[in-house]
C-alpha cells in the first residue's frame, strides 16, 4: 500500500486537514490584529482569535518572526489576487482606486509588523527577494490599463502612485490614521483622474 493510502486509512489525512484549518486560522488573525492594534500585538491574542491554544501557534510558528513572514507574504499576494478580480469586475479606473484602497489595509498591516519585519530584513530572508516585485508590478498593471482606458491622464506613471501612496506608512498614529490615508487615497485618485481624456 502507498504512503498516501496509508495515511488517510489511518487518519492522519484529516489530522493534517486539521492542522491547515488551525494554521490558516491563526495567519488571517495575526492579521488583523497586526492591522487593528499594531506592533504591541500579543502571540495569545492571536491565538485566542483564532480558537486555538499558545502551543498551537507554536507548533506551527516556533517565533514571531516565522509568522510575520507568512502573513506578510500573504499580504502581498492577497493585493495581487485583488487586482485580477478588480480587473474582471471594474472600470479600469475604478479598479485602481478600490485596489489603492486596499492598498491602506495591506500598509496597516505592514505598520503592526515593522519591528519583526526589520529583524527579518536584517536576517537576509529571502521573503523581501520573493515579494518585492510584486507590487509594484500590479500595480503598473493597473495604471497602464486606465491610461489606455483613456480613464485617468495619460502622464500617470505607476511608480510616481506607488511613492505617493508608500508615503502613507510614515504618517504619524493615531485612531484616524486608516481614514485620513484613505481620503489622501481618494485625493490621489481624483488626481489621476483629472484631465482624463473620460
Amino acid at each position: 500500500m502507498s504512503d498516501h493510502g496509508s495515511a488517510a486509512s489511518s487518519g492522519k489525512r484529516a489530522l493534517r486537514s486539521d492542522a491547515q484549518r488551525n494554521r490558516d486560522r491563526l495567519v488571517e488573525s495575526a492579521a488583523a490584529l497586526f492591522s487593528a492594534e499594531g506592533v504591541d500585538t500579543s502571540l495569545e491574542a492571536i491565538a485566542r482569535r483564532a480558537g486555538v491554544g499558545i502551543g498551537t501557534l507554536y507548533r506551527h510558528f516556533p517565533t514571531r518572526e516565522a509568522l510575520i513572514e507568512v502573513v506578510y507574504r500573504r499580504e502581498v499576494e492577497a493585493l495581487r489576487d485583488a487586482a485580477d478580480e478588480l480587473t474582471r469586475m471594474q472600470e479600469p479606473d475604478e479598479a485602481l482606486a478600490q485596489w489603492m484602497q486596499r492598498f491602506v489595509d495591506y500598509i496597516a498591516a505592514k505598520r503592526g509588523m515593522g519591528e519583526s519585519l526589520k529583524i527579518l530584513f536584517e536576517s537576509k530572508s529571502p521573503l523581501f527577494a520573493e515579494t518585492s516585485g510584486i507590487i509594484p508590478t500590479t500595480l503598473k498593471t493597473l495604471v497602464s490599463r486606465a491610461v489606455e482606458a483613456g480613464k485617468i491622464r495619460a502622464d500617470a506613471d505607476s511608480v510616481d502612485v506607488l511613492h505617493a501612496l508608500s508615503s502613507i506608512y510614515a504618517a504619524a498614529a493615531g485612531p484616524d490614521w486608516r481614514e485620513r490615508s484613505r481620503r489622501l487615497v481618494r485625493l490621489l485618485m481624483d488626481g489621476l483622474r483629472y484631465g482624463a481624456e473620460r
